[in-house]
C-alpha cells in the first residue's frame, strides 16, 4: 500500500515544472525531496533550509552532509530574528503558526524571485490528527503538503525511506528547541542554549532520544523508558547533576513517564 502511495506522490509532483522544498533534514522532508527529484529531476528542485537560533547548531552540519547526496539546488536561508517578534517570544500555543507565517512568507518571496510557482513542505497524514498550528500558516500562504495529500503516515514515510536507502529512515523527530519551553513562558536565547547544550550532553552520554524540558530554574529530562535506569546509574547521575547545575538549573528532574514527542501539548 505504501508503495502505491509513493507512486501517487510522484504523479502529483509531476504536475509542477519547478518546486521549492522546505528542507529540514528530517525523515519527512528528506523523502519529499527524493520524490521531487524522482518526479521532475534535480535541476528543477530547490531545497531550502532555514538556519535559525531556535535550532541546534549541529543540525545544520547534519543537513549539509545529507544534502550532498542529492542532485539538486540547495540554499540556506539565515533567519535569526524570530526572537525580535514579541508575539513569538511570548510563546503562545499558536507559536508554530507565528513562526511558519514568517518563514513561509520568506519562502514565497524567494519563489517569486526564482520564478517558481510552488512551495512544498513535509507534513504527513498523521499531522492532521495532532496539534499542528503551523499547518494553518501553510494553507494561508499556499504551501502544499504532498506527503499529506498522498495519505502517507509517519510509519509509511519511514518504510519508504528505508526501502529507498535514505539515511534518515530511523532518524528521531527533532522539532525546534522552542518546543521544550512550556507555552506562556518567554522564549529567550539563554533558554534555547541551555536546552541545546543539555540535550547534546545527554546524547554524548548515550541517550540518543532525549528532551530537556525547560521549566525556568528546573530541567525535566525525558528519555525512553528503557534508558531510565541508565540515567540513574551511579557513575552517570552525578555527571548529569553537575553539568545541568553549571548550565544554570537549580533543580534537575527525571520524567518517569519517559520520552514522548510533544509532551508539552498535553496541557492544551
Amino acid at each position: 500500500m505504501h508503495q502505491h502511495k509513493y507512486q501517487a506522490l510522484i504523479n502529483n509532483l509531476k504536475n509542477f515544472p519547478r518546486l521549492i522544498v522546505a528542507f529540514s533534514g528530517g525523515v519527512d522532508s528528506t523523502l519529499l525531496l527524493r520524490a521531487a527529484i524522482d518526479a521532475i529531476g534535480g535541476g528543477n528542485v530547490l531545497a531550502v533550509t532555514f538556519h535559525s537560533n531556535i535550532y541546534g547548531k549541529h543540525e545544520l552540519t547534519e543537513i549539509k552532509n545529507l544534502i550532498s547526496a542529492f542532485n539538486c539546488r540547495f540554499m540556506i536561508m539565515e533567519n535569526n530574528d524570530l526572537l525580535n517578534y514579541a508575539e513569538f517570544r511570548a510563546n503562545p500555543p499558536n507559536r508554530c503558526y507565528i513562526c511558519k507565517r514568517i518563514l513561509y512568507g520568506k519562502l514565497q518571496d524567494l519563489a517569486q524571485q526564482e520564478n517558481i510557482l510552488v512551495v512544498a513542505d513535509g507534513s504527513n497524514a498523521d499531522d492532521l490528527r495532532d496539534f499542528r498550528p503551523g499547518m494553518q500558516a501553510a494553507r494561508e500562504l499556499n504551501v502544499i503538503s504532498p506527503l499529506q495529500e498522498a495519505g502517507l503516515s509517519k510509519r509509511e514515510v519511514r518504510l519508504l525511506s528505508r526501502e529507498l536507502g535514505l539515511p534518515t529512515w530511523n532518524k528521531p523527530s527533532s522539532p525546534c528547541l522552542c518546543s521544550r519551553i512550556p507555552y506562556g513562558n518567554e522564549i529567550t536565547e539563554k533558554k534555547l542554549r541551555q536546552v541545546e547544550y543539555g540535550e547534546n550532553f545527554l546524547k554524548e552520554m548515550g541517550f540518543p532520544e532525549v528532551r530537556v524540558r525547560h521549566h525556568e530554574n528546573l530541567a525535566r529530562i525525558e528519555v525512553s523508558a528503557e534508558k531510565i535506569a541508565g540515567i540513574l546509574n551511579d557513575d552517570v547521575l552525578p555527571q548529569i547533576r553537575s553539568y545541568f547545575r553549571n548550565l544554570g538549573f537549580q533543580y534537575v528532574t527525571l520524567d518517569l513517564h519517559g520520552f514522548r514527542s510533544g509532551s508539552l501539548n498535553e496541557v492544551l
